[in-house]
C-alpha cells in the first residue's frame, strides 16, 4: 500500500481548523472527500499540526495511502482537481517509506505571525493578518520574548481546552522584527500546546503598547496559570510555515 506525502497550502478562513469538528468542514474533511473522489476509497489524511480555526498553512504536511499505486504527479493534479473550489491546494505530493508519519516524524514546526500595525484598514490582507493600530514597540516585544525561550510549563500560555497530557514544553525561537508597518513574530519548536502562539503574541503586543515589560512576561509564565494570560491573538495573522524531518 503506497504511502504519499502531502505538501499542502490553504487559507484557514472558511474552516474549524485542520482535524474533524462537529461545527463546520474542515481541511483534512476537504482533502479525505478529494482523494475519494479520485480513487474511489474511504481515505484517511493524516496532518502534522492540527491547526485550529482560522489558522492558514504555507507548507502543511500530511500523509495518505491508497491501495493502488499512482505516480506522484497524478495524486496532486487529482487532488487539486478534486478539491476546488475550496482554497486549499496540494503544492507537491512524493511517495515515502511506509515509515514515515506526517505527525510523529516531525522534529520541528515553524510558525509565523503577522501584525499589521497601521491605522488604515486592511483592504488587500483582511484575514490574513491582525491590524493593530496603536504602535508596537517591536524591540521591547522581541526582548520580552526571549524570557519564553527553552523548556517551561506554559500552563499560562494553553487553551484550556489544550488535550496535551503536559504542559511542558520546549520553545526552540521567538523572535519579532519590523519591517514599515508590519511586524512578524516567528517561531519554532518541535511542538507546541493548543492556542500557545496566539496566547504568546497577545501577550507580547501588551508589552508593544508598554502595558506590560519583559518581566511581567516571566511572571506570567511563572504562574502557571491562565489567568495571567494576556489577550490571544486572532488566528487571522497565524501560519503553519514549515515542518522539519
Amino acid at each position: 500500500m503506497p504511502r504519499y506525502k502531502l505538501i499542502i497550502e490553504y487559507d484557514g478562513a472558511p474552516y474549524c481548523g485542520w482535524q474533524y469538528q462537529d461545527n463546520g468542514p474542515s481541511v483534512q474533511g476537504a482533502l479525505e472527500n478529494a482523494a475519494k473522489a479520485m480513487s474511489g476509497e474511504d481515505i484517511r489524511v493524516s496532518g502534522a499540526g492540527r491547526t485550529d480555526a482560522g489558522v492558514h498553512a504555507l507548507a502543511q504536511v500530511a500523509h495518505l495511502d491508497f491501495t493502488k499505486a499512482y505516480s506522484a504527479d497524478r495524486v496532486r493534479d487529482a487532488l487539486n482537481a478534486h478539491l476546488r473550489p475550496n482554497p486549499i491546494g496540494v503544492l507537491s505530493a512524493e511517495i515515502v517509506p511506509e515509515t514515515f508519519d506526517a505527525r510523529f516524524s516531525a522534529i520541528k514546526r515553524h510558525y509565523i505571525y503577522r501584525i499589521s500595525n497601521r491605522r488604515a484598514n486592511l483592504a488587500l490582507h483582511t484575514g490574513k493578518s491582525w491590524r493593530v493600530a496603536r504602535t508596537l514597540d517591536a524591540n521591547a516585544m522581541h526582548d520580552a520574548a526571549q524570557v519564553l525561550i527553552g523548556k517551561h510549563d506554559f500552563t499560562t500560555f494553553r487553551d484550556t481546552e489544550c488535550q496535551a497530557k503536559s504542559p511542558d514544553k520546549t520553545l526552540d525561537t521567538l523572535n519579532v522584527t519590523r519591517d514599515g508597518d508590519d511586524i512578524n513574530i516567528t517561531t519554532s519548536a518541535r511542538s507546541f500546546l493548543h492556542s500557545q502562539v496566539r496566547s504568546m503574541v497577545g501577550s507580547l503586543v501588551w508589552v508593544g503598547h508598554g502595558r506590560w515589560k519583559a518581566s511581567d512576561m516571566k511572571a506570567a509564565l511563572d504562574a502557571r496559570a491562565r489567568a495571567a494570560c494576556g489577550p490571544v491573538a486572532p488566528p487571522d495573522g497565524l501560519y503553519l510555515v514549515k515542518v522539519d524531518y
